[in-house]
């Protein structure tokens, strides 16, 4: 049987392979303005596992809906658990991590847990992927979350946001789960008889640790700004792209993270001006790595 994926939109995706399927976060319901993507969380009626890669809301919500209905395990960070402990999710459906472990998922199928990091989200950037930003680095935690030490804000905001969106933004938070805190963002790499997957939810990592991994296929988050071993990339969320690729040396990957999720907050980068400056990045750090553009439940084959 072939190995698929299915994008779920923001950087959910539901990956099968032979009879196990596994959801790689759980962020389907979205509010109404995003695009939809096809189904709801309550709609899954088969799942053995969810590998959450952090605990904000935009990744965690709807793995408690997908545990209490189907008996799948979650495996993500102490502070993914406990949001979902807290959510009614069985102690025994839990496997918290924090990297290091190897999970087996199915007979020949298990996934290795990695530390990893969460984008700059105290530091501006940019929702355009080509712009270069620079500045704000070598900040003390103090500092980063002090306007008047930082040389940018939170990120980029429309200027007269869609009432409607705001009020719907607001409503959803309200009724969803998910922490303040990411608990610890993690990486995962998911081994299988026809091949292996790499999956990270939002744009950071610790090079050092993934310096010796080598997917055959690989899903990196794209928003927000970079973050490099704790820094803000000095450049753009293309150039953290190409980065990643040049690390991992994937011969395909694809993105996430990089759809209108939340509106009026986000941007759309799934066009062809956004992507331009990643095609370009990628063909100067990674000329081997193909970029596969999916759309939402496309049913894309990984392996045969």
């Amino acid at each position: 049987m072939p190995v698929t994926l299915d994008w779920l939109g923001c950087a959910t995706f539901r990956l099968t392979i032979d009879d196990l399927v596994v959801f790689l976060d759980a962020y389907i319901d979205r509010v109404p303005l995003a695009p939809p993507v096809g189904m709801t969380a309550a709609e899954v009626d088969r799942a053995d596992y969810v590998l959450v890669g952090h605990a904000h809301f935009d990744h965690i919500a709807g793995a408690e809906t997908i545990a209490l209905n189907t008996g799948a395990r979650v495996i993500g960070s102490n502070e993914t658990a406990r949001v979902l402990r807290e959510a009614g999710v069985s102690e025994a459906q839990l496997l918290p991590s924090q990297g290091g472990e190897r999970h087996r998922l199915a007979d020949g199928v298990s996934v290795e847990v990695f530390p990893a990091l969460h984008s700059c989200i105290w530091v501006g950037g940019s929702w355009d992927p080509g712009k270069v930003v620079l500045g704000d680095y070598g900040l003390c935690e103090d500092e980063r979350w002090d306007p008047s030490a930082r040389a940018g804000g939170i990120g980029e905001r429309d200027q007269d946001p869609d009432p409607t969106a705001v009020q719907q933004m607001q409503d959803h938070r309200a009724s969803t789960i998910g922490s303040n805190h990411d608990g610890g963002a993690l990486a995962f790499l998911i081994e299988t008889p026809y091949g292996s997957i790499f999956f990270h939810d939002t744009s950071g990592s610790w090079t050092g640790v993934l310096q010796d991994v080598r997917p055959d296929f690989a899903i990196v988050a794209m928003a927000g700004r970079g973050n490099v071993d704790g820094e803000p990339i000095q450049g753009s969320l293309a150039q953290f792209v190409g980065r990643m690729a040049s690390i991992l040396r994937p011969p395909r990957l694809t993105l996430a993270h990089h759809d209108n999720w939340m509106p009026p907050f986000t941007h759309d980068m799934t066009n062809a001006d956004a992507l331009g400056p990643v095609k370009s990045e990628l063909a100067r750090m990674a000329p081997r790595s193909e970029l596969v553009e999916l759309s939402y439940r496309s049913g894309y084959v990984i392996f045969e």
